[in-house]
């Protein structure tokens, strides 16, 4: 398995910092050597923008089949029926939460008064929406070459899993080789998704930067809004999972809050749910003295698929960038929005802030700005401690 590069947080927050109050500060100025600055930097927040588009297609493509493909029909068994039950209907029900309560917590907090009309028509190209036989026929594309050049990521995406579907069919020897070539494509988009993510902080200040010159206190207040907004619902998130294990899983409140303890502290501190792997293991059997089949199955295939409250976050972060670049979504787009994030919960590289590299499709089908990726990768270190402890938690409570 190819090498993972570190996501420098500390110095993508601080490129963040910088940019933003570099960009407010040259906003002022009324020197033509302002402008100037803000005109040679643009262009490189916009080539780390470019090298996030890069990688949408092969990432995706590669990640599907290969889960597709390899999962085969004992999966569910191994996994377990229920376990799987919990893990889709927990996911639905904090991506319905987040879908429901960020926009108007959002706005109570302050944070939809940053919308910027400007920057929204240089940023967001109108979209003419097909009719609609032609899109439900296109969803299949003749030519999926074409449809993956004109950026058509859905029919590339339907692609993809009727050709992963068809794999599972195929004798083992030439299933395998199909896989290798997925996953080797994987770890090789992998390999390149890392460079781009070692430069992070110059790309995240060049385009906050330039943001920050245009918008001013906008965007400290959308900022400020999604932080808020996301962590009261995250705190919402864990309270959830401490009723569920004492009402439905019958477990003391009391005892289930001193098992999940220990694998927390591991969460916050590392932001890794497979780094708390091992204690979650150890207090599912020492407190809550679970049978062996049941931690040692669902624990790990949680850690592997489940994101538990990782919708919270993406939604609400995506709910900013419609509002800072003001992109109007109406409640279906919303809807629509809201049940592919919680979709892609499932399908997240196993990289710092991969989910975030993997929204990059929705996007671009909504006509939301990738720069608005560019802003959450660098504020993903502050809500995802709170992120990764609700997920163990949420881990422990289906467990």
């Amino acid at each position: 398995m190819a090498r993972r590069r570190k996501l420098p947080a500390y110095s993508v927050l601080a490129g963040l910092v910088l940019g933003v109050a570099g960009g407010m500060a040259l906003g002022q100025v009324e020197a033509p050597w302002g402008e100037q600055v803000i005109r040679w930097v643009e262009p490189v927040g916009a080539l780390w923008v470019n090298a996030i588009r890069m990688t949408v297609l092969p990432l995706v493509m590669s990640l599907l089949f290969g889960g597709i493909a390899g999962a085969g029909a004992h999966t569910a068994a191994r996994v377990g029926g229920r376990a799987l039950g919990w893990f889709v209907g927990l996911v639905s029900l904090t991506a319905s939460l987040a879908g429901l309560a960020a926009p108007p917590l959002f706005r109570l907090l302050g944070g939809a008064s940053s919308a910027i009309p400007d920057l929204t028509a240089a940023a967001v190209p109108e979209v003419t929406l097909p009719p609609f036989r032609d899109w439900f026929v296109g969803l299949l594309p003749s030519n999926p070459v074409q449809a993956a050049a004109r950026g058509d990521i859905l029919p590339v995406v339907l692609f993809t899993v009727v050709f992963g579907a068809a794999a599972t069919r195929l004798a083992q020897p030439h299933r395998d080789t199909l896989l290798g070539a997925a996953r080797a494509l994987s770890e090789l988009t992998l390999v390149v998704v890392g460079w781009v993510l070692a430069v992070a902080p110059v790309g995240v200040f060049a385009l906050t930067l330039h943001l920050a010159s245009q918008t001013g206190g906008a965007m400290l207040r959308a900022v400020g809004g999604f932080l808020l907004a996301a962590g009261i619902l995250l705190l919402a998130a864990i309270a959830f999972a401490y009723g569920l294990a004492a009402t439905v899983g019958g477990v003391p409140l009391r005892i289930f809050a001193r098992a999940c303890l220990p694998p927390q502290a591991v969460a916050f501190g590392t932001r890794s749910s497979m780094a708390a792997l091992p204690v979650c293991l150890e207090e599912a059997e020492r407190t809550l003295k679970l049978p062996a089949e049941v931690y040692s199955l669902v624990l790990p295939a949680a850690v592997s698929v489940f994101k538990y409250a990782s919708p919270i976050t993406r939604i609400t972060g995506t709910y900013m960038v419609a509002s800072l670049f003001g992109v109007e979504l109406g409640a279906v787009e919303w809807a629509a929005v809201v049940g592919f994030l919680a979709l892609l919960s499932f399908y997240s590289p196993g990289i710092p802030s991969g989910g975030l590299f993997v929204m990059a499709p929705i996007y671009q089908a909504f006509g939301l700005p990738l720069e608005g990726i560019g802003i959450l990768i660098a504020l993903d270190l502050i809500p995802d401690m709170l992120l990764t402890v609700a997920n163990v938690t949420g881990n422990m409570a289906v467990a």
